[in-house]
Parts: C-alpha cells; sequence; structure tokens
C-alpha cells in the first residue's frame, strides 16, 4: 500500500499532468479495482491518454498507470453500473489529497455541470473507494461501510476519519521521475501482487496434494480391515462344513456349539446366533464367508489400486517441489493440468463471489406450460462429459422426476434395498462415459440412508423400465429390468461435487 507521501506526490503528478482530461471510459475489470480511460486535458493532446488504476486492495492499495486497458466483464459488476452514466465523458477537474491521512480525491465534472468525486481511501484492511455527489454526500461505495466505516452511512456527508494524521513515512520512488512515477508505482505493485498470487497457488496446491494423502491414507487403513475380514474367509467356511455335519447337536437358541474337527481331531467353538435354528446358523455361516472373501478379493485390488494413485501423488509432490520460485508459468500449468485441477476443485473450491454481478440466472423449470414449484425441481449436478445429473429432493420431487421429467434412454439409479433420492443421468447420443455412471452411482449413495457406508450396490436401469403403480405412495416405483452392477467404493472415485 502507497504510503502518504507517495499518494500525496501521485495525487501532485495526476493534477499537474491530467487536469481537465476526459475521461472516455470506465471499467470495473475485478474486486477491488477501477481503471479509468483518460485523454487530452490541460497538459496533452487528445490522442494522448492514460489508463488510471485506482485500488483499493487492502495490501497494495494504489493508484497508477496501467501500460494496456484491462478487460471489461461481461457484465459491469454493481460499482461500474452507478458511475459510469455519470463519469463517461466527464472531464477531471482536480486531484487533491483530503484530510491528514491517505485519501485521494479525483473531481469530475459532466457537461451539465453535475459533479461527482471518486474518493480513494487506503486505510489497509479498510480500504475502500467511495462516490460524492452534492455537497459530499455518500451515494456509493466500492466495499461495504460495514467492513470499512461504521460511522458513515450512505446518504450522509462524508466526514474524514477521527485519530492522529497517518505519518508520511519514506517516498520509495524518489528516486524517479515524476514522468514515470505512476508507471513505475504499478511495475513495483504488479510483481508484488503477482508473487503473491504465485504464493498462494503453491500453498492451496501443497495443501490440496496434503489432504489427498490423508484421504489416501484413511482408506489405506479401511482396506487393511477389510483384508482382515477377507482373512476369516476360511475359518467361516471350515465352521460352516463342521456344523452341516452336527446340526443335530445345537440346542434351540444355543449361542455356542463344540464339535470335533474330523481332520485335526480337535474340538472347535462355534460361535452361533441365538434367534436362528441350526440350519440358518449353518446358512449363515457360509454366506459370511462368502461375503468375506468377496471383500478379501476386493481389498487386495483396491489395494493396488491405491498403490498406484499414491505413486501418482509422490510424483505430482515431487514435480511441485522441483518447481523454482521464479517458475510462475510451470506452476500455473501445473495447477491447470485435468489431474491436479480435480484436487483443487476438490479440496480448494473457488470461493463464489456475492452481490448482483455474480448472480446466475434462474433455471426455469417446467412442465407444458406449467412451472414447477421449488419443491419439486430436482438438484442439478454436472458429471464427466458435460452430462447433467438430476437427484430428487423428496417423494413427490422422486415421482415428478423418474415418471415426468425423465427420458426413456436416461439412466435411474436407486439405492438397492434402502430408502434414497431418485437420481437421473440424463444421456445423450452413444453411451454415457464410465466415469459419469460412477458419479451418479456415488450421488445415488450420498443422497439416501446408506450415505455412511463404505460400498452399497446401486441399482441401474433405463426410465423406459421404470413405472409406478396406481395409488403407490409417493417415491415408490417398479423397476422391471436394470442391474446392480455398480457397487459404490467409497475413498477410492474422488467425490463428486461440482453442482451448477
Amino acid at each position: 500500500m502507497l504510503s502518504l507521501a507517495e499518494l500525496e506526490r501521485a495525487g501532485r503528478v495526476l493534477d499537474s499532468e491530467w487536469r481537465g482530461a476526459r475521461l472516455d471510459k470506465l471499467v470495473e475489470p475485478g474486486s477491488f479495482e477501477l481503471v479509468l480511460h483518460l485523454s487530452g486535458g490541460d497538459v496533452h493532446g487528445p490522442k494522448q491518454g492514460l489508463f488510471l488504476l485506482l485500488s483499493w486492495r487492502p495490501k497494495f492499495g494504489r493508484v497508477s498507470a496501467l501500460p494496456r486497458p484491462r478487460k471489461a466483464p461481461a457484465r459491469p459488476p454493481a460499482l461500474a453500473q452507478y458511475v459510469k452514466p455519470r463519469l463517461e465523458g466527464a472531464r477531471l477537474r482536480e486531484v487533491v489529497l483530503r484530510g491528514e491521512d491517505r485519501q485521494l480525491a479525483l473531481r469530475f465534472e459532466a457537461r451539465d455541470g453535475a459533479r461527482t468525486e471518486l474518493l480513494l481511501s487506503l486505510m489497509g484492511p479498510r480500504s475502500n473507494l467511495y462516490v460524492l455527489e452534492r455537497d459530499d454526500v455518500i451515494v456509493r461505495t466500492a466495499r461495504p461501510l460495514s467492513d470499512t466505516r461504521r460511522d458513515l452511512k450512505l446518504g450522509e456527508p462524508w466526514r474524514d476519519p477521527e485519530g492522529a494524521p497517518a505519518p508520511k513515512r519514506e517516498d520509495r520512488f524518489a528516486a524517479v521521475d515524476d514522468s514515470e512515477l505512476l508507471g513505475a508505482i504499478q511495475e513495483e505493485y504488479g510483481l508484488r501482487e503477482d508473487r503473491e498470487q504465485e504464493d498462494r497457488l503453491r500453498h492451496q496446491l501443497a495443501q490440496a496434494l496434503k489432504k489427498q494423502r490423508a484421504a489416501l491414507e484413511r482408506k489405506a487403513r479401511a482396506l487393511a480391515k477389510d483384508s482382515e475380514a477377507g482373512a476369516e474367509a476360511p475359518k467361516l467356511e471350515r465352521w460352516g462344513e463342521l456344523l452341516k455335519g452336527n446340526l443335530k447337536r445345537v440346542g434351540k437358541k444355543a449361542s455356542e456349539v463344540e464339535v470335533e474337527d474330523f481332520e485335526t481331531g480337535a474340538t472347535v467353538a462355534i460361535l452361533l446366533d441365538p434367534k436362528l435354528d441350526a440350519t440358518g446358523n449353518m446358512e449363515l455361516l457360509f454366506k459370511r464367508s462368502r461375503k468375506a472373501m468377496k471383500k478379501g478379493v476386493r481389498a487386495a485390488q483396491d489395494t493396488e489400486a491405491l498403490e498406484e494413485r499414491r505413486s501418482s501423488l509422490d510424483a505430482l509432490h515431487a514435480e511441485l517441489e522441483a518447481l523454482g520460485d521464479q517458475d510462475e508459468e510451470a506452476l500455473r500449468a501445473l495447477a491447470e493440468r485435468p489431474d491436479v485441477a480435480r484436487l483443487l476443485d476438490r479440496y480448494l473450491p473457488k470461493a463464489r463471489t456475492s452481490g448482483p454481478a455474480a448472480a446466475k440466472p434462474r433455471k426455469v423449470w417446467k412442465l407444458g406450460k406449467r412451472e414447477l414449484p421449488t419443491r419439486l425441481v430436482p438438484k442439478c449436478y454436472k458429471a464427466t462429459g458435460g452430462l447433467e445429473i438430476w437427484v430428487g429432493k423428496n417423494d413427490s420431487g422422486n415421482d415428478m422426476l423418474t415418471t415426468r421429467l425423465a427420458r426413456g434412454r436416461d439412466l435411474f439409479f436407486h439405492l438397492e434395498g434402502s430408502p434414497g433420492s431418485h437420481v437421473i443421468l440424463r444421456v445423450e447420443k452413444g453411451e454415457p462415459p464410465q466415469e459419469a455412471l460412477l458419479e451418479a452411482a456415488e450421488l445415488a449413495v450420498q443422497f439416501s440412508k446408506q450415505k455412511n457406508a463404505t460400498r452399497a450396490p446401486v441399482h441401474v436401469a433405463e426410465c423406459k423400465d421404470i413405472s409406478k403403480p396406481k395409488g403407490a405412495k409417493p417415491g415408490l416405483v417398479y423397476v422391471h429390468r436394470g442391474r446392480i452392477e455398480l457397487t459404490f467404493e467409497w475413498g477410492i472415485n474422488p467425490p463428486f461435487k461440482s453442482q451448477f
């Protein structure tokens, strides 16, 4: 942020060099910045211009000259929408430091004589840009007054901040000629901003890799437990075989039975479920054995896949460590790679900006000419390949989604044998990508009673094979065909979070 001495000098240069200049264009390229395109004036000819940057960024607040104009956003932000019709075409009549602190006033006069003042206030975290009109009345601010000056209110006159005057401190650009001052300020602060953005991106990449490693370690522990369970499969199968030859020895509601192992001659104690009879316990042991065996086989396969992901993560970490401090281009290229971009989006999603400029047009859902009420509108997600995934919000929404909104070739996903939302993958031409199927299956698990399960079977069917029985309660449908082949493995596939 500029010191008081530097801001005072920059104001003098602007006032002496560009007094009388015409404001041809005004652009608000992003948060904390406003760019004024000035031309002509008392000193320069009409073909000479200045791209003047006013920045109220807390750490890098300044007034400086840009080497080239900034690109305007497709839709002007709120501040630009208000100021443009008042200032474009107006003349810069005066640039002056207000009060005894870092407050630079740029005063403009329109053709009809109306006066508007842009007051750049550099107060560290409370920096702001204020728009003043008749009798110094505050009509607009770049940041909310609650964040910068709680003692002021819109529609009331401006008051300089109370307290001791700010120290002038040194002029770090004292060796720079006045004619080059504004450009030198931008060069210095532009480099500082670039370095901060590079450091922030490097930190974000390191954090994403760290969180991904922690997720893989959690998955590794879960797979180790599955492997231990798989090791129990032979014992359970042996128990089942022994019990099969000793069914008559099992009493009612017995919790344990001792039998002789005919191969070793040893006595084996078999744990039983008192709620089941002898045959039921035998079938349960064989079922548990098969389940444990499948779990062990799957754990072995998933452990191999996990090791590959660990190796890829180690390579990414080494690649990040190898990048030099000045290699900004390579750092950004690394962050934009699809595999790295997915990690950043998963663990450090970009913060949504607030305000009118950030508002997206609401998608209107209609059935014929009738607009659907909000409670029947499904949640919408974007899957791999640009396909859409729709998720019902409630029982009535499930009915509307599956029987009215979905098309015949769309795919229906629902957790087998457990309550949950209906999930529809919108299918375009050809077969959907396998990744999109897995993402839809994950959403079916997330929006069900089994959302905390480590794995769960998901029923998949085409919507043309779904029907609703007459008089059935909301949310109940019959699936005439389909398959149960997508077993969701929590932690193997990255959690799906891209909502629009």
